[in-house]
């Protein structure tokens, strides 16, 4: 996971105060993206993956106002453009770092067969934002999905371009007291590391403590 990234607008934001705009028409990539995505797809296939390709949202603008909401324009674009190297298409992801009440977060190892990041330990739960969906409804999604658990707090934190123009919505999820994850079929392993990133495991690789740091860092 790479966190070279622009941050393009900083939260915190509550549920409501993030708002989506859908445009109607799908997004037209290049015939080289086009192309290129196809051939992602037939990689991602050749090495036994059960990813498909199908519509998600792709970032066409933002407004973060005054009054402090997080106004976006969203399109439906290929999922696949995303897999097209070095240019993502502004392709939208949402990452939800989970955090139990105690403070620790939650890491979870992705399985080999994914198409992103696969074998890499990544912190929580996240994925594409389906179309018609806000970005805050993804991160709730994926937690329940991929943990089988709800937040107790759920909030946005920022929203990042990467430097392949992959865009990612962070946001911040905290567990109820008691609250027990169950993984599911894309990690092979999980793990609560402690509250304080300096105590992290050696998987914890530089990305990870970078996103972390952001993440406890004030908002300015």
């Amino acid at each position: 996971m790479s966190l070279g990234r622009t941050i393009l607008a900083r939260g915190p934001w509550s549920p409501d105060q993030v708002e989506v705009r859908w445009a109607q028409e799908h997004y037209a990539p290049p015939e080289a993206h086009t192309l290129a995505a196809d051939a992602a797809v037939a990689a991602l296939a050749e090495r036994g993956s059960p990813s498909h390709d199908g519509l998600s949202a792709r970032l066409v603008g933002h407004e973060h106002l005054a009054d402090g909401r997080l106004v976006m324009d969203l399109q439906p674009a290929r999922w696949s453009l995303r897999l097209v190297e070095g240019d993502a298409s502004f392709s939208m992801a949402a990452l939800c770092a989970v955090r139990d009440s105690e403070g620790r977060w939650l890491a979870g190892r992705r399985a080999a067969w994914l198409a992103s990041w696969p074998g890499r330990w990544a912190l929580g739960a996240g994925g594409a934002v389906d179309p018609g969906e806000s970005p805050v409804e993804t991160l709730a999604r994926e937690l329940l999905e991929e943990w089988a658990v709800e937040a107790a707090v759920l909030r946005g934190e920022a929203l990042l371009q990467l430097p392949h123009s992959m865009v990612m919505f962070v946001g911040q999820a905290w567990l109820p007291p008691g609250a027990e994850v169950t993984m599911d079929h894309e990690h092979d392993d999980y793990a609560w590391w402690p509250a304080d990133p300096q105590e992290w495991p050696a998987e914890a690789d530089e990305p990870l403590r970078r996103m972390a740091a952001m993440l406890s860092e004030a908002p300015s």
